[in-house]
């Protein structure tokens, strides 16, 4: 399956990282506010404006940080916020993970996979629920007698069911790292963005938490989003657990990676995942991380990492808490997943402990959507952007100069329409129109027009429109 590359792996400078993070430890109120400043031309932020940041621990100046993230947030953004499941297909791993349920020693949890049925089945349950977009996850492993076809068939499999006027519309993955030829199979199949997790950028981190398995190669797997893009998949989608290693270290890593990428494709990743390490069955590194996150510091991370990157997409698990998911709502989380299960099969049957880690928000997705809509969130389920190609740099061209929201604004009312009037609890329902009502009235004259003929279509009977 493996094949070998010629490219070198990516560079993450840790002596300059450290070097940034200590000459920086002490940043003036002048220097900060003049870095928060940068921050809202909204072209990003260097290592050492980072570093700067990140060594802020005054109640004022941190105030002054998250407004500005919020401010950010919403001018690129506005309230849109887009939702998603993950699909756990299969528990089997070859890997030894110390942090992981699915480390190939851990004798806690029952190994398993599912077949094409029983994916349909999973399908047909979260279409039911109202989700458009899954994120298809697996274990590093191949069932029994199948190799790599197992995860195309999987997406054939989402793509095909169908429910009513229900279907998923876009496949996002996150399985272990591919070769070049693998990597065009998979975008063949007409995914939307590959996702995969370095878990720590700190090379002797690395290697202390993967003991055994083709994820104890370093190279191999940070190397990964080099190979996806030659392989022509423009979006894709990085992160670090965090609590493996200090977090000040992984932010500067990360964005060491991203510029890499931008350097060499012409565009960085389209997401960021911000994964706190949670409880894990059998893992004595998940229940006592290294370097464990405060709530402080995760607020932190999220906000830093808007104005760092403004134009990434920042991904929020159920991992967190509910209360923690709304408060960084507004610093910068442009997507959540609700109603997540992390175990195969888990939208069908009650098997917690198979689970990959343990969530922190267990609420179906018709009361998270109710919740975020009385924040004043727009729910989106829309997958517009991948199917009029307007991925990688062309995204980007439209986001940059704020042209995105002219596409987004009207795909989001349209989507949130369609699962109001299809899933929708009485009370979600209730809030959901007048949000609409609210969002309408307060928009532009040209996007208002744009955004009523939209859901004025859906009211009407039709479905999957979008611009």
């Amino acid at each position: 399956m493996l094949e070998t590359t010629t490219e070198p792996a990516v560079i993450i400078d840790e002596q300059k990282i450290h070097q940034t993070i200590q000459s920086n430890q002490h940043p003036g109120i002048i220097q900060v506010r003049k870095t928060l400043a940068k921050a809202r031309e909204m072209q990003g932020l260097d290592e050492k404006d980072i570093a700067v940041l990140m060594a802020e621990t005054s109640k004022e100046l941190l105030e002054e940080l998250y407004n500005t993230a919020k401010f950010v947030k919403e001018t690129i953004y506005g309230k849109r916020l887009v939702l998603f499941a993950p699909l756990y297909i299969s528990n089997l791993c070859h890997n030894e993970c110390t942090y992981c349920a699915f480390r190939a020693k851990n004798k806690n949890i029952n190994r398993c996979y599912l077949d094409q049925d029983q994916i349909s089945k999973e399908i047909r349950t979260l279409v039911q629920q109202g989700h458009k977009r899954v994120l298809l996850v697996a274990g590093e492993a191949f069932p029994p007698r199948q190799n790599f076809e197992y995860y195309l068939n999987s997406i054939d499999t989402i793509y095909k069911t169908k429910v009513n006027n229900g279907e998923i519309r876009r496949v996002n993955v996150n399985i272990a790292p591919l070769s070049v030829t693998e990597f065009r199979l998979l975008k063949q199949k007409g995914i939307g963005t590959y996702q995969l997790f370095q878990e720590t950028y700190h090379r002797e981190t690395y290697a202390r938490v993967h003991l055994a398995g083709q994820k104890s190669n370093y190279e191999w797997r940070i190397n990964a989003m080099d190979r996806a893009m030659q392989a022509g998949i423009d979006d894709v989608g990085i992160g670090v657990l965090f609590g493996l290693y200090n977090w000040k270290f992984e932010i500067l890593a990360m964005i060491q990676h991203i510029r890499h990428l931008e350097n060499k494709f012409g565009v960085g990743p389209h997401t960021i995942s911000v994964p706190r390490i949670e409880p894990a069955s059998g893992s004595d590194t998940a229940a006592n991380p290294p370097y464990a996150v405060s709530d402080q510091d995760f607020k932190k991370i999220v906000a830093i990492l808007r104005l760092a990157v403004p134009y990434t997409g920042i991904i929020m698990s159920t991992r967190e808490t509910p209360q923690m998911r709304r408060e960084t709502l507004e610093l910068g989380v442009s997507q959540i997943s609700a109603g997540s299960r992390t175990n195969p099969g888990g939208y069908n049957e009650d098997a917690e402990d198979d689970s990959q880690f343990s969530l922190g928000d267990h609420r179906p997705l018709d009361e998270v959507i109710n919740d975020i809509t009385q924040l004043g969130f727009i729910p989106s389920f829309c997958t517009g952007c991948y199917r009029l190609g307007r991925t990688g740099q062309d995204f980007m061209d439209l986001a940059k100069p704020g042209e995105i929201k002219n596409h987004c604004d009207p795909n989001a009312l349209s989507t949130f329409t369609e699962y109001l009037l299809d899933y929708a609890s009485d009370s979600t329902r209730s809030v959901g129109e007048k949000l609409i009502n609210t969002i309408l009235n307060n928009m532009g004259a040209t996007a208002k027009i744009r955004s009523e003929k939209l859901v004025n279509l859906v009211k009407s009977g039709k479905r999957d429109v979008y611009c």
